[in-house]
């Protein structure tokens, strides 16, 4: 196993050196995508990787969203012979001291996706939980199952090879909607899943990309398609889990 960091990053200049500074007893590569941020962020990136020889700045001419920077993180990543990716955002919401217990999930089960199943506390806006809600409802009926306790925190921990194809064989997302949308297709594949509790705090004054109609007109498209496609996978769903259940009668 051969993990590194992977942080997508668009204009989030103030953030992103506390962050990149609380992660360096990790002990890991990591790679920043700079998603086509500003001339300031960038400069703050430029002096960033000068400091840390363990961090790497990939820049992205144009802002394409947070799934096109991811998936260009894993390919980077993967590209350069790492196994896994422990994913965390660049705006101080996620706790670096949890990567350690991140990359103990992953050495559990190399080929589970690690979920963040955030912790939150007063800092979190109400309209924030109820759209949660309301996601994870939707990928529960996508998947028929409760196994995603949360599809969208972006503190994960990443198998690269599995993911790598999996982007490769199918058009996905690149906005915000790629994050649940991946965790969708994950568990179609039969691939297996952990979630891990974790505390994830709003930062006061916090810079937020989520665009309220262009983002939420994407959610509700990849759900609207996520449950054609469930629908299209059921009778396969039912017959897989009644051989489990003839396999193992106490199931």
């Amino acid at each position: 196993m051969k993990p590194c960091l992977l942080i997508p990053i668009y204009d989030h200049k103030d953030g992103i050196g506390p962050v990149v500074s609380s992660l360096e007893p990790c002990g890991l590569h990591c790679f920043v995508v700079d998603d086509g941020s500003d001339a300031a962020t960038r400069a703050v990136l430029d002096a960033i990787e000068a400091r840390y020889p363990w961090l790497e700045v990939a820049h992205r001419e144009r802002n394409g969203g947070r799934g096109a920077a991811l998936k260009t993180g894993y390919r980077l990543a993967a590209r350069a012979g790492f196994s896994h990716a422990v994913q965390l955002d660049a705006d101080g919401q996620h706790d670096a001291a949890d990567v350690k217990r991140f990359l103990e999930e992953i050495a559990r089960d190399p080929r589970a996706m690690v979920l963040g199943a955030p912790i939150f506390d007063a800092s979190a806006p109400r309209s924030r939980l109820y759209g949660r809600q309301l996601s994870r409802a939707m990928v529960w009926l996508s998947t028929l199952s409760f196994e995603i306790t949360d599809p969208l925190c972006g503190f994960r921990g990443i198998p690269l090879a599995e993911t790598v194809a999996l982007i490769d064989s199918v058009a996905t997302g690149d906005a915000m909607e790629f994050d649940p949308e991946l965790v969708i297709r994950w568990h179609w594949r039969g691939l297996p899943i952990r979630n891990l509790p974790t505390r994830v705090v709003y930062q006061p004054g916090g810079l937020s990309h989520f665009d309220m109609i262009g983002d939420n007109a994407r959610m509700t498209w990849l759900y609207t398609r996520s449950l054609a496609g469930m629908l299209v996978r059921l009778p396969w769903l039912l017959r897989r889990r009644l051989a489990a259940s003839l396999r193992d009668p106490g199931r």
